[in-house]
């Protein structure tokens, strides 16, 4: 596995990372955690260091799933968690008040089994919290040593700019993919900006740019794609023809569909390593040699003049959670 380091961090970690949140929170059922402990560290035999979790993600079992499955290998790791969601729970609204920040850093250190957390995110931008006061607890931590990097998540770019004048900010971590490529306007321009690096979650689109997903697919009760405007049964249909171009693109590289939506990221910047996610490990593996594939100048431009025809229906948030995004 190629490494990349986050911005003018100096944070070195795989090119491709692994997100962890599948394996207990969002997409169905819980894996049995002898099961999820055994992926993460098969993610590490095969090359993966980077690894992002939360305490919202259960809450609090995944970041327990992610410290026994690491604890063995804690040195040759990073782990990125997050703050910011009222007891950990991301229904009940934002809390990234300094103590509150401070008493997650401290159980989140226990359930990871570690004394540092390698990246401590804001899961949200909190409206009710100055972004300078979130940035000052941030560097209090870095400053007791229980912290080392700070990130935001889903932030928008005056927010990036006030925070990292308090504490320089080492990633920014917001969804962007094939088929939703809004930071493109302004938020990677930022970062290249002030040298921060860009981790993109769900970079496979929710599983839907694998080309495993399609109008007919049906998703269990707890899956959060059921209120996701974007994966409608009428906007999966008529968002195949992403599908499709990937998927003919993909044959003329003999690579998944997959593979092609990650090399696709990897050659957008340097500073950019994403975050898929998985609970199999035929599908973990082909996402890690991913980061084998090349694209060329002329294979992203033609991806990119292929994309220009296509018009994603749907949006990728239900309006409520919508409005914690981009603040």
């Amino acid at each position: 596995m190629r490494k990349r380091k986050l911005g003018k961090s100096g944070l070195e970690v795989s090119a491709i990372g692994f997100g962890c949140m599948g394996l207990s929170f969002g997409y169905g059922p819980a894996q049995e955690k002898h099961k999820a402990v055994s992926l993460i560290r098969q993610a590490f035999e095969l090359g993966v260091t980077f690894f992002d979790t939360a305490e919202a993600y259960g809450p609090f079992t995944n970041e327990e799933v992610v410290g026994e499955a690491l604890a063995p290998i804690r040195d040759k790791v990073v782990i990125a968690t997050k703050f910011g969601f009222k007891n950990g729970d991301p229904t009940s609204g934002t809390d990234s008040r300094p103590e509150r920040i401070r008493a997650v850093a401290d159980a989140s250190l226990k359930r990871l089994r570690t004394d540092h957390l390698d990246l401590f995110y804001q899961h949200r931008v909190d409206p009710n919290v100055p972004i300078e006061d979130v940035a000052g607890a941030v560097k209090e931590l870095i400053r007791a040593g229980k912290v080392e990097h700070f990130g935001l998540s889903e932030a928008g770019v005056q927010t990036i700019r006030r925070a990292h004048a308090v504490q320089p900010l080492t990633a920014i971590q917001s969804e962007y993919s094939l088929w939703w490529r809004s930071p493109e306007a302004e938020v990677l321009p930022v970062c290249e900006e002030l040298g921060i690096g860009f981790v993109p979650f769900s970079p496979l689109g929710k599983g839907f740019l694998t080309g495993k997903i399609d109008e007919t697919t049906t998703f269990t009760k707890d899956d959060f794609r059921n209120i996701v405007p974007r994966f409608s049964a009428e906007n999966r249909k008529a968002n195949q023809v992403l599908v499709d171009l990937i998927g003919s693109i993909a044959a003329t590289k003999k690579a998944t569909p997959a593979q092609i939506a990650l090399a696709w990221l990897l050659a957008q910047n340097p500073w950019i390593v994403p975050i898929p996610g998985t609970t199999k490990l035929h599908r973990l593996e082909e996402n890690i040699d991913a980061g084998g594939i090349d694209l060329s100048p002329d294979d992203l431009r033609e991806v990119d003049g292929a994309l220009a025809k296509v018009e994603i229906q749907g949006a990728r948030y239900p309006e409520r959670l919508q409005q914690l995004v981009g603040r």
